[in-house]
């Protein structure tokens, strides 16, 4: 998010029971750590941040299949 490249952790896009399908479907993305997990503005501390996330890979799903699907998958359309 802010174009670091020191220090990079994994973060799934769609946490708790939809982590399995962050992985499969490859939605994961390397952030760095204040931007993975330190206030105010870390993804796990920020809702602006981390819906902007979940609406990038939405949309980057839907290129491929539909919302209905991404619905089906994650329960619930972040769009």
């Amino acid at each position: 998010m802010c174009g670091k490249w020191a220090q990079l952790e994994r973060h799934h896009a769609y946490g708790g029971s939809n982590r399995k399908h962050s992985e499969l479907y490859g939605y994961v993305v390397n952030l760095c750590h204040d931007c993975h997990n330190e206030p105010p503005d870390g993804v796990h501390h920020n809702a602006e941040n981390m819906l902007k996330l979940h609406q990038a890979w939405q949309r980057i799903h839907e290129q491929t299949y539909s919302r209905e699907h991404f619905m089906q998958v994650f329960g619930k359309s972040y769009l």
